[in-house]
């Protein structure tokens, strides 16, 4: 039985891949035949922990810091992935943090900043630095982690990570026009509320309650399932869909 998802011989790259969404990512990647690259900044421990994972199921993998803000950090990071594994066929622009809940009246300047370079900028030149590989080689896919506050402008004191969020969506479509023609997809998926470290550091359980009353499907997700809707966008069986954000939100937010 053929497998439509197969990723089989692709060289892939997880920003932000030590945790949660990133992690699961990793080893998905990996379970479709990827060799896949860990991008990580501070939790070495994890990153390892996904590359220990991957290659007992048999799988090939890496682990390399970079913070993804620095552009230099992120050229290393290329070079390094290119030179182990190969060029480049899947990105995923997953780093990304609420860093902290600031209403307008308390958010400083340095703040606002930091989450938009982090959230945003981030994954602008991660994109550039893969994107003349691909157009050379008229083939790729980059998949953008979004948010559902970048929909919905977030719950309180998200302001400047929705604001990112909602900007990474209109860099997604921007981008998918501009490398179309060279045979380069660029998606976004989109996650509502998700059980990762992300909510525990971020969301009180009354929160998480409070979140949970307005899903439909009466839950939140899992990291794995925000995972295969990436790793589709990733596969041939979306070798038509160019420019698109996907909902992974249990129903919580339909457009």
């Amino acid at each position: 039985m053929k497998n439509y998802m197969d990723l089989t011989g692709k060289i892939a790259l997880i920003t932000g891949a030590s945790s949660g969404i990133g992690a699961a990512t990793a080893v998905v990647f990996a379970d479709l035949g990827a060799k896949v690259a860990i991008g990580y900044h501070g939790n070495q421990a994890g990153a390892q922990k996904v590359r220990e994972e991957i290659e007992k199921a048999g799988g090939k993998a890496i682990a390399i810091r970079a913070d993804v803000r620095k552009s230099a950090e992120i050229h290393t990071l290329i070079e390094t992935v290119t030179k182990q594994l190969g060029p480049i066929d899947v990105l995923v622009n997953n780093a990304g943090s609420l860093v902290e809940r600031q209403r307008i009246l308390e958010v400083t300047e340095e703040r606002w900043n930091d989450i938009v370079a982090l959230n945003l900028t981030s994954a602008v030149l991660c994109s550039q630095a893969v994107a003349g590989s691909m157009i050379e080689r008229k083939s790729g896919a980059i998949i953008n982690v979004v948010s559902i506050a970048g929909r919905n402008g977030g719950g309180p004191g998200a302001g400047a990570y929705a604001t990112a969020k909602g900007g990474l969506i209109t860099f997604t479509k921007s981008l998918a026009k501009e490398l179309a023609p060279h045979g380069v997809r660029v998606n976004a998926v989109s996650p509502g509320v998700i059980a990762t470290p992300f909510h525990e550091v971020f969301s009180t359980p009354e929160m998480i309650r409070t979140f949970v009353a307005g899903i439909p499907m009466g839950r939140t997700g899992t990291s794995p399932e925000c995972a295969t809707a990436i790793a589709f966008l990733a596969s041939n069986a979306a070798s038509y869909i160019s420019g698109e954000t996907i909902e992974v939100n249990g129903g919580q937010l339909m457009l």
